[in-house]
């Protein structure tokens, strides 16, 4: 830990030292900066120790251990109004017996759930037991592709790097012989004349592995009493 001379708090960094020997509370320390400097903490490549010139010490104007740092009025000649920084995310997604199927039915443009043996009602995405009877589900059954819109909502701000214009449907589907709702973007449709118990199918995206959005199959609209339960 670093507390640089003039701040408050410190930083962790690597401090470049012949051994843990040479290493001692209250050393001074300068910064050793990288050969190539883009901007991020990374120009920093370490501490090493170093000692004050004759005359200066710690308890100099601006040293740490002063009892205030010298005032500053806020101006910079070259202000710092933002970085942008690389950053990566790796991680392994481990789905599951039951989302594993699910994931490789959807690759054949098929919708697959599972059966709870107790309750009987078919769970899509299937997520390997009944969240309503808490056993373990096995049997696999394919619905759809068509279903009934029951719940929706008009998005009308734009997201970012999403490209999708607003205003457009976002709503739950029950696929047919489905007890679960799952959500997808609505389309092919004016975003005004999409409606609770619409009937849609899939429209599936290039390689198909799963479905854009859904679409009007253009049938009636399915009864209320139909798909309440899955409200």
């Amino acid at each position: 830990l670093v507390r640089l001379d003039g701040a408050d708090t410190a930083l962790l960094h690597a401090l470049d030292a012949p051994g843990p020997e040479a290493v001692r509370t209250g050393m001074r320390v300068r910064v050793r900066w990288a050969g190539e400097r883009s901007g991020a903490i990374t120009d920093i490549a370490c501490f090493e120790p170093h000692e004050d010139p004759p005359g200066v010490s710690a308890q100099s104007p601006g040293r740490a251990g002063a009892a205030e740092p010298a005032p500053h009025d806020g101006r910079f000649d070259d202000m710092v109004t933002g970085i942008v920084a690389p950053a990566r995310l790796d991680y392994v997604y481990s789905p599951g017996r039951a989302q594993t199927a699910f994931i490789n039915a959807l690759a054949d443009r098929r919708t697959v759930g599972e059966r709870c043996p107790s309750c009987r009602k078919v769970y899509v995405p299937p997520r390997g037991a009944c969240p309503t009877c808490g056993v373990a589900t096995s049997e696999q059954v394919e619905v759809g592709p068509r279903g009934t819109l029951t719940t929706y909502c008009i998005v009308n701000i734009k997201a970012k790097n999403l490209d999708i214009e607003v205003p457009y449907v976002y709503g739950h589907i029950a696929l047919d012989g489905a007890d679960l709702a799952l959500h997808g973007r609505i389309a092919g449709i004016p975003y005004d004349q999409v409606r609770m118990g619409l009937r849609v199918e899939p429209v599936w995206t290039d390689g198909g592995r799963y479905p854009d959005h859904y679409r009007p199959t253009g049938e009636p609209d399915a009864d209320y009493e139909a798909y309440k339960e899955l409200l």
